[in-house]
């Protein structure tokens, strides 16, 4: 399949058992032998899961257990969104049980905050972008590279109950976590290019990616689908 260009729109997509779970419009930046890197800005559109946008939105965690409850029974809704808040960039190895994403503050000159890597399956690509699944547990990095905090583990054991994530899926994440332990103490991969990574800003001049086929009016505005108060879901899943 053919590479993608330097500031063209992708979309990421999170399929479970043949179903879209979310969709998220990213920028390309570059796209090699070694990672997929791709971007996102606030304003971003977004499909998220209804129930998951709503445990944001309210703040209530019960509802991101229904959330996963019905991920497990294969009946969810997916409701419109846009990224806020801050600047996303994901780097995917093509085989890896994981990406690892730098967020950096969308107000403050772009500032690197931290980095973040989401366990999630491997890059299969598509004409548009690229399908994946989210996993659950993550693994937040200061940007020190020394202060470590694993996230969502309760989460993860919920899934794994489930039978979202099989017995493969959790052996595969186990060495995914012992793998990015690795690269973080030898600084490979995006640490190697630590510098790199927290000078970059992003381009001015790319609009807010769009979903294919979504209304320019709708976009500009508030979708009647999109629960209010709708966040970054990756900083939070």
């Amino acid at each position: 399949m053919r590479r993608f260009e330097a500031g063209e729109t992708v979309v990421r997509r999170d399929v479970h058992r043949g179903r879209i779970w979310s969709e998220q419009a990213l920028r390309v930046i570059e796209d090699t032998d070694t990672a997929l890197v791709t971007a996102c800005c606030p304003g971003a559109e977004t499909l998220w899961p209804a129930l998951y946008a709503r445990a944001r939105s309210d703040g209530d965690p019960s509802l991101r257990t229904e959330a996963f409850e019905a991920l497990s029974a294969g009946e969810w809704e997916l409701a419109s969104g846009r990224w806020q808040n801050t600047v996303l960039v994901l780097w995917k190895p093509p085989a890896a049980w994981f990406s690892i994403d730098a967020f950096y503050a969308a107000d403050t000159g772009q500032q690197l905050q931290y980095w973040y890597v989401n366990f999630e399956h491997p890059t299969r690509r598509t004409p548009t972008g690229f399908d994946t699944f989210d996993l659950a547990v993550d693994l937040i990095i200061d940007t020190d590279l020394t202060t470590l905090r694993w996230k969502d583990e309760d989460e993860y054991a919920q899934v794994r109950r489930l039978g979202i994530v099989s017995d493969a899926e959790h052996r595969a994440v186990e060495l995914a976590r012992a793998e990015v332990l690795a690269m973080l103490e030898d600084r490979s991969g995006p640490f190697a290019d630590e510098d790199r990574w927290s000078a970059w800003r992003w381009d001015a001049a790319w609009p807010p990616p769009r979903l294919p086929g979504s209304d320019p009016a709708q976009a500009a505005g508030t979708s009647p689908l999109r629960p209010p108060g709708c966040d970054d879901s990756r900083s939070r899943a």
